[in-house]
């Protein structure tokens, strides 16, 4: 299948890295490589780490990256091992990172892989298809309570206790084999006010379990663990969040690196004698502007947000 792929927020992206020809970066999330093609066409004597834990999008990768693959490495995991990444290739710093975080466009256009709402197809959604847990497991084989509680948390979804509910009867007749399946039982779920809106009724539940089977706000803690460190002083770090519990992690990590300070409000002066880790680069996310938007819907929710070590 050939995909037509629109890296989100890419001119921001590049203004965020603010890229030194000499440098040694990282794409955490490789993709399709839209992002990390403009990243190393701004090297010389730089370096690009390129990491992924979809086999395809590395398969794809030396194709998009033609002409410049001497200067890339290729890195199967996921980034929130980026110290053993690192470690394993014998980079001790790194000048920029790039992190676009949730599932990539392609993967949702394929159906085959199980993501998404409007095709059938087995339910998988794992985002590395080595992994164990799959959509099915989760929907198949946790408990009422447990999927009651990741839809609301993970999805923010008001009928996470009918949707439950439903799969729960379902599965007790049969397992819960397909997308279409799940999709028709959540449909069916909730009311009918809820069915009329402009979103599909599935959007929410099938975001929930994507973020449960691939352990996606995990990963960002683990991500947020490290990766100041990897930074060398200058180093920029950009992550572009897409749903509201990832971009609330990003911006309470930012928030405590460029405060510093952990004593009370109240002390007349700071004993605690931490200083600022990071310069936060802009005070606000940046969001896409209305050609983007026109152009690719799916940048509509993209936040990116943009720290520089001190």
């Amino acid at each position: 299948m050939e995909y037509t792929h629109k890296p989100v927020l890419l001119a921001e992206c590049l203004e965020g890295l603010n890229i030194r020809p000499d440098g040694v970066y990282v794409d955490g999330t490789l993709g399709r490589a839209g992002h990390s093609l403009e990243i190393v066409r701004r090297l010389a004597a730089g370096r690009l780490i390129a990491i992924d834990r979809d086999q395809a999008a590395l398969d794809s990768a030396p194709a998009r990256l033609e002409g410049y693959m001497d200067k890339v490495a290729l890195v199967r995991g996921n980034f929130g091992d980026l110290p053993r990444i690192l470690a394993n290739l014998d980079v001790g710093g790194v000048d920029g990172m790039l992190f676009d975080l949730g599932v990539s466009s392609p993967q949702l256009d394929d159906g085959s892989r199980g993501f998404s709402y409007l095709q059938d197809a087995p339910l998988d959604m794992r985002m590395d298809q080595s992994a164990p847990l799959t959509a099915r497991d989760v929907v198949n084989g946790w408990s009422r309570e447990e999927l009651k509680r990741i839809l609301w948390q993970y999805g923010e979804e008001r009928y996470s206790g009918p949707i439950a509910a439903a799969i729960a009867r379902a599965r007790e007749q049969a397992p819960i084999e397909t997308t279409g399946q799940l999709a028709e039982l959540i449909r069916s779920a909730m009311p009918a006010k809820a069915r009329r809106e402009k979103q599909h009724p599935a959007k929410r539940s099938f975001q929930a379990i994507r973020i449960a089977v691939n352990d996606e706000l995990g990963e960002v803690e683990r991500l947020l663990g490290s990766a100041l460190e990897a930074l060398n002083p200058g180093g920029r770090l950009a992550i572009i969040s897409f749903h509201s519990l990832e971009d609330r992690l990003v911006k309470t990590a930012y928030g405590e690196w460029a405060k510093g300070c952990t004593c009370p409000p109240d002390f007349p002066v700071c004993v605690c004698g931490k200083t600022p880790k990071v310069r936060l680069v802009g005070k606000r996310p940046i969001t896409a502007g209305e050609q983007e938007l026109a152009d690719n819907p799916r940048s509509r929710s993209a936040k990116l947000r943009v720290a520089e070590k001190l």
